[in-house]
């Protein structure tokens, strides 16, 4: 039995005080001094927390939840969520094919970026969420719904970026997050509460006691943690432990033969995989496959979250290691030094743009308009060897090449380059360097 809520004037639904800023004061103010009656657009991917909350929701407040789910490739994960959703209390359910999107208007653009997080992590699970919060909004508008939910924790990054898109898209909607409500931490303080619940209420999910480690897919990466991986010294590499992994295999069970894939860009973005035109969905299923067959694009990390804490990741991105791979390849052939400088110099603010959720800030924008006129003349066809883990490059050609072979070689092939330039050159370089020496010492050695 539903327990109704009284809401006063100034608190929304949900919302500790604390959470009553600005940012909700436009529909705090049209709350009333009886029960409100919301409509509530879910971002609903069907897994342990979402799972929960759908049902808890219902329980909790007079209102009526619309589920939504965003495919951008999860693939069997989608399947039987609109029953799910409605046996748990969703009035209706929506699932959209966003996948063309994501990889169009939403990986590709990061690749030209080559935005890598604190080195290491290819932001799958980071430039997913703009797109669900921006679609999910979409929905929203369209069921005429006062309310957005999401089930990130109050820990974790996804919370910063579903609702920093909210208040960048449409202000005006109300944000509810169970995670960041005490009654409902209360009730679930840690995960072994949230599977016993779904037991109890018979609601399916992957997670379980014996494995309780949350993973996130989509087309460009599964991403494993909590539970399990919150050691940092537990090795989900060992023998007994490799069935977590469902995109690649181990690189010690990869094929002993090496492979050769080649890949065709167009001002930065791939459009062909050994000679096959493809659309940008079409070339990272298909350098999945590869990808994962050989092993390639496993990563461990410990990683600095927006909020401050560190947290373990594990994550399986083969295609779009190799196509980051790739890209670099080509730019190293078509790209002027310093611009490619000057770009490479931005990779960490772009990554951490996209990491902490300002995907629709004018400052990514701006940087991707810098990007994206960089990557005019990025275009050929890169040759990688895939074998074990490995990507080895093995070849790159490109009509718009600034590579010289004459200027280059050390031959004695004639160019227009004079090697005795070099001497005047170097110089005038070391001009401020033999003068520091000559009045200050120079440097101690």
């Amino acid at each position: 039995m539903c327990r109704r809520r009284s809401l006063p004037s100034f608190r929304a639904p949900g919302l500790a005080p604390a959470d009553c800023g600005i940012f909700y004061f436009a529909r705090i103010l049209r709350a009333s001094h009886n029960t409100i009656s919301m409509k509530i657009v879910l971002a609903y991917s069907g897994g342990l927390d979402t799972s929960v909350i759908v049902k808890w929701l219902k329980e909790t407040y007079d209102a009526e939840i619309v589920t939504f789910a965003a495919d951008i490739g999860q693939e069997e994960e989608l399947k039987g969520l609109p029953q799910k959703a409605r046996k748990t209390g969703a009035s209706k359910h929506y699932t959209l094919d966003l996948v063309e999107e994501f990889a169009r208007d939403f990986i590709y653009p990061m690749i030209r970026a080559n935005a890598v997080y604190e080195g290491q992590y290819y932001l799958g699970t980071s430039i997913a969420r703009p797109l669900i919060a921006k679609a999910q909004i979409e929905i929203a508008k369209k069921e005429k719904a006062d309310t957005v939910a999401h089930g990130a924790t109050g820990k974790g990054n996804d919370q910063c970026r579903f609702e920093l898109t909210y208040m960048a898209l449409a202000p005006s909607l109300q944000i509810l997050a169970p995670w960041k409500i005490d009654s409902f931490r209360e009730e679930f303080p840690g995960r072994a509460e949230m599977i016993a619940y779904c037991q109890k209420h018979r609601i399916p999910v992957e997670a379980s006691l014996k494995k309780p480690y949350s993973m996130d897919r989509n087309l460009l990466h599964i991403s494993y943690e909590a539970g399990i991986l919150e050691d940092p010294w537990f090795d989900p590499t060992a023998r007994g432990n490799r069935e977590m992994f469902k995109l690649s295999v181990s690189p010690e069970d990869a094929p002993n033969k090496a492979e050769e894939v080649e890949l065709e860009f167009v001002k930065g973005d791939c459009v062909a995989v050994n000679g096959k035109k493809l659309s940008p969905a079409g070339v990272l299923r298909v350098l999945n496959k590869l990808g994962g067959k050989h092993g390639i694009g496993r990563v461990d990390l410990v990683e600095n979250r927006f909020v401050g804490m560190k947290s373990r990741g594990v994550y399986e991105t083969p295609g779009g290691t190799i196509l980051m791979q790739a890209h670099r390849q080509i730019e190293s052939l078509t790209l002027d030094r310093e611009v490619q400088h000057l770009r490479d110099s931005l990779i960490p603010k772009y990554a951490e743009l996209v990491y902490y959720g300002f995907w629709f800030a004018p400052e990514r924008e701006a940087l991707q308009a810098l990007v994206d006129e960089s990557q005019k003349y990025v275009s050929g066809t890169v040759r990688l060897k895939l074998y074990k883990g490995n990507i080895i490059t093995t070849g790159r050609k490109s009509k718009y090449s600034l590579y010289d072979p004459h200027i280059a070689s050390m031959e004695g092939v004639k160019s227009w380059y004079n090697q005795s330039d070099a001497t005047g050159f170097i110089r005038l370089n070391g001009l401020r360097l033999r003068a520091r020496n000559i009045a200050q010492g120079g440097p101690k050695v």
